[in-house]
């Protein structure tokens, strides 16, 4: 008795042309078919046979998530996200004065930034630097202690005093909340890299953005200061993607608030 068989057909064979034929007389033997499906031996993350607009296709992916795990994600966001947009609305009325007065010019910090799958958008900080920070990056480049695309220097001329107490803090990180409404970002993400980060990028780094950027990260909760190399940074952002999970998500979150009420892991 035979209850179940497994069809191997190899790349370009001519079986492929008697291949219904075959799977039907088993069916009517009530027989269970396997087909192994040749995939020219790629090496990818994940694969999975599925079906679309009537035909049957096998999808490859860096990871492959669950409707319902992303839609609980989606879930937290918005609802932390409408908190945290109070606090902002709130946190605005005190630091508004004090950001104007130590260095003119508006409150918010806008720049575009490279999220999921290459998009485009803008993200919103309370400004923390003087407001010509982007034309004094370029005497400061040799002062770069971060190996690699992108910028990190200690004790940063361009931030003023305010924007060293906010930094400290997290504080100018709040704004983002909107972001995280809008749907640009995630509470719990990756780092969205500038324009100019992602145009350096090659193509391992790209992986980065298979999920929303985050307002905060394994690379954040990890001693982002201490961190000195891109490469490491990328390493944490494709650990997170390889191993997300919901549950992983609320963890990151609580270590977030340890890191965020110690001031630990920013500048």
């Amino acid at each position: 008795m035979v209850d179940e068989v497994f069809i191997y057909i190899p790349g370009g064979s001519p079986l492929y042309m008697n291949l219904e034929e075959t799977i039907l007389q088993f069916e009517n033997m009530g027989v269970t078919v396997n087909l192994s499906i040749h995939t020219f031996g790629l090496k990818v993350h994940e694969k999975i046979v599925g079906e679309l607009s009537g035909y049957y296709v096998l999808t490859f992916s860096t990871r492959l998530f669950k409707e319902s795990q992303l839609r609980l994600k989606r879930f937290m966001d918005i609802a932390g996200g409408i908190i945290g947009c109070i606090l902002t609305l709130l946190l605005t009325l005190f630091l508004a004065p004090v950001i104007k007065i130590e260095s003119p010019g508006p409150i918010f910090f806008s720049q575009i930034r490279v999220g999921k799958n290459g998009r485009r958008f803008k993200i919103y900080k309370f400004r923390s630097m003087y407001m010509d920070a982007e034309e004094r990056k370029a005497d400061l480049v040799s002062c770069n202690e971060m190996k690699g695309f992108m910028f990190k220097m200690k004790d940063d001329p361009r931030v003023t005093k305010v924007g060293k107490f906010m930094r400290k803090t997290s504080i100018d990180e709040f704004p983002q909340f909107f972001n995280i409404l809008k749907g640009d970002m995630s509470l719990v993400g990756t780092r969205p890299p500038t324009e100019s980060e992602f145009l350096m990028y090659e193509g391992r780094h790209k992986r980065r953005l298979a999920l929303k950027s985050g307002l905060t990260g394994l690379w954040q909760v990890s001693g982002r200061s201490d961190i000195a190399n891109f490469e490491e940074v990328v390493k944490l952002d494709l650990e997170y993607i390889d191993n997300w999970s919901f549950k992983l998500d609320i963890k990151i979150l609580l270590k977030t608030v340890v890191v965020v009420l110690f001031g630990k892991g920013s500048r």
